[in-house]
């Protein structure tokens, strides 16, 4: 069997649905009460990470390992209390109920979340000077129910030292921290409503595997698989060693570290055009290597060859001097364009599955009768319904015109759906999509000089969604389905378990947030990535711009060369460049994970070639055991260094 043949039975890597009756659920009494106890801590521990430290940034890959951690955490107990209080047991499903908690909570405070909005509530007003006339150029403009500019509040925001309970500071934060949060919770209510539209058609109709859940599942079992077989204790082993003694290096600066942190390698290359290459790191991290080994042949090979391509298309266009043009050659438009592309075809592939739900929606002849739906079609529809108008209807409250909001959502939806897609089929282990945002697809498009101040105001304030889609929670709604699915669970009860988690993870990503920036200060402790929205807004009110043509023309390439690959791959089996590791291999995660995704490329390739599929299907425990291992040693050094309060060792970035 040959690497494409091994492609179609990658399902095969997770473990058989649970024994036992189809309708237990794994939402109960006593999986929500764990997932609502965890979550304030959970949130807690990513931003100490993230925010205070800027450390191993969890949320930045698809797979958390937090979430894991605490998966893995949760089975121990699990199993001791197999022998002490067998009745008291969890069950597989409620395991991995606490986990989809877990990722959705990380979502919501994570790297490309809340973290970013926290600055765009007040930074404009802290960091106006007459200089950059921010005072006469938008502050007296922004919605004063979506920001904060008492000055004397702000202070102990951004220096430290004063404490956040106080009546007036209280007071401040209370409307612009309600109107957002109960933004983003409709942001993420249409997303789920779109996931249970979807679900079937995809992992039943096209039987998508999602290859990121096969960890979770396997830990969840009373007796996890893997545990018994060596080659699992192996990769465990050498991935939890090259920690350990690199966390050791890190605190004893003497002993030299074994090389897995990016390094950068354009260092290397001198003169003009070669100098266009930019930044080109190398890397070894173990886990991403284990995640790229579960990921299908062709997608895996694309992501490393397309991240190459993009880099000879640098030097080549600064060999003809068309680097002279301002962000030639473009490559996130490309990008953008090839998802539109991706999105397309999987709306084509499911029009007839859409057209049965439409009528079930409708009431007509041909509906889809529902099957382990977590809520009826119509239900879906009128969250979908009722989020959309919320979003719109807020957009335009702040100033944004309603056909501009109507577009906006419109294309950010859909990138949605596509990155979405692309876990479900792939699981891509990133998928940051940095400024692609329809934002910035919107002002390229028309130019900011056709926009009022008032249009261009919110689509900076919308700017800490859309600055990159990293840890974006659509794709983990759709894996907590098909989690419940892989255990022999159904699928009810789990929008209720994501609803909560969602309200209650915004209020604990806020009171965490302003907790630790009232102590330690956010210029001290945090980065204000938020901050560049209002570089930008500046930039477009200051020096407007026209139709942007030749991003328009790129988001054309990028389409047409994906169709392009598309056609290919439909008309010969053996064609290896795959469309979508065209469109996410410039992501500037990409750059991190090239490498280990090439090494593991090669792994899979070998083995496939000449072992065949058995030999894949035995050497995938030892591909999960570098996940898993450096997953377990980097969380507990970190934990150990918040406790201690010292510096923590970053396995990742």
């Amino acid at each position: 069997m040959d690497a494409s043949e091994a492609v179609q039975h990658e399902a095969a890597t997770l473990p058989a649905p649970a024994a036992g009756p189809r309708y237990r659920t794994g939402l109960t009494w006593r999986s929500l009460l764990i997932g609502l106890l965890l979550i304030p801590p959970n949130v807690y521990w990513v931003e100490q990470m993230e925010i205070m430290r800027y450390s191993a940034h969890p949320t930045t890959v698809s797979l958390f390992f937090n979430a894991v951690f605490i998966l893995l955490v949760l089975a121990g107990f699990n199993q001791l209390l197999r022998r002490l209080a067998p009745r008291f047991v969890l069950s597989p499903a409620e395991l991995l109920m606490v986990y989809s908690m877990m990722c959705i909570s990380s979502c919501v405070c994570g790297h490309d979340g809340i973290q970013v909005l926290m600055p765009i509530f007040s930074w404009s007003f802290w960091m106006a000077t007459p200089e950059n006339k921010w005072d006469t150029l938008f502050n007296p403009f922004l919605p004063k129910w979506l920001t904060v500019s008492d000055m004397s509040v702000l202070r102990g925001f951004y220096e430290g030292g004063q404490t956040l309970y106080r009546p007036e500071v209280l007071a401040a934060w209370a409307v612009p921290v309600l109107m957002w949060g109960l933004f983003y919770f409709a942001l993420l209510l249409v997303m789920l409503g779109i996931n249970v539209l979807i679900r079937r058609q995809w992992l039943e109709g096209e039987h998508l595997a999602c290859p990121l859940v096969a960890l979770p599942v396997e830990l969840s079992q009373p007796r996890p698989r893997i545990f018994s077989q060596g080659m699992f204790w192996i990769g465990f082993a050498l991935a939890a060693g090259i920690d350990t003694y690199n966390s050791i290096a890190f605190h004893f600066p003497v002993m030299p570290r074994i090389p897995i942190e990016h390094a950068d390698m354009g260092i290397y290359f001198k003169g003009r055009p070669w100098t266009a290459v930019g930044w080109f790191p190398r890397s070894f991290y173990p886990f991403i290597i284990g995640m790229g080994f579960l990921m299908p042949w062709d997608f895996l090979f694309s992501c490393w060859f397309f991240y190459l391509f993009w880099k000879a298309e640098l030097v080549l266009s600064a060999a003809f001097g068309l680097d002279q043009i301002r962000d030639f050659p473009f490559t996130n438009y490309q990008c953008f364009g090839a998802y539109m592309l991706f999105a397309v075809n999987a709306i084509l592939l499911g029009r007839g599955y859409l057209t049965g739900v439409w009528n079930r929606i409708l009431g007509a002849p041909g509906g889809l009768v529902e099957r382990n739906e977590t809520m009826s079609y119509r239900a879906a529809a009128a969250c979908i319904l009722a989020g959309a108008l919320f979003l719109v209807g807020f957009s335009t409250a702040a100033g944004l015109r309603v056909w501009l909001s109507v577009l906006f959502f419109i294309i950010y939806y859909i990138l949605a759906t596509a990155i979405t897609r692309m876990r479900a089929q792939f699981g891509s282990p990133v998928h940051d999509l940095h400024f692609t945002g329809p934002d910035q697809i919107l002002t390229s498009a028309l130019g900011t000089r056709n926009f009022p101040r008032s249009d261009l105001i919110v689509l900076a304030l919308y700017w800490w969604f859309n600055r990159a889609y990293r840890n974006h929670p659509m794709p983990h709604q759709l894996e907590a389905m098909r989690m419940q699915e892989a255990v022999g669970s159904t699928n009810r009860g789990i929008w209720q378990a994501l609803t909560i988690t969602t309200a209650v993870a915004i209020i604990a990503s806020f009171w965490t947030s302003l907790h630790m920036y009232y102590n330690l200060g956010a210029l001290a402790k945090g980065r204000m990535f938020g901050g560049e929205s209002f570089y930008k807004l500046a930039s477009w009110l200051q020096a407007p711009q026209g139709t942007n043509w030749y991003a328009l023309a790129a988001i054309g390439v990028g389409f047409l060369f994906g169709w392009g690959l598309q056609t290919m791959r439909m008309r010969f089996m053996w064609w290896p460049f795959h469309p979508l590791g065209f469109a996410i291999s410039s992501n500037w995660e990409m750059n991190l994970v090239w490498m280990p995704l090439l090494i593991a490329w090669l792994f899979k390739t070998v083995i496939v070639k000449y072992g065949g599929y058995k030999a894949y299907q035995r050497a995938v425990p030892a591909f999960l055991g570098l996940i898993l291992g450096q997953f377990v040693v980097g969380s507990i050094l970190n934990i150990v260094s918040i406790a201690l309060h010292v510096p923590s060792y970053m396995f990742w970035q």
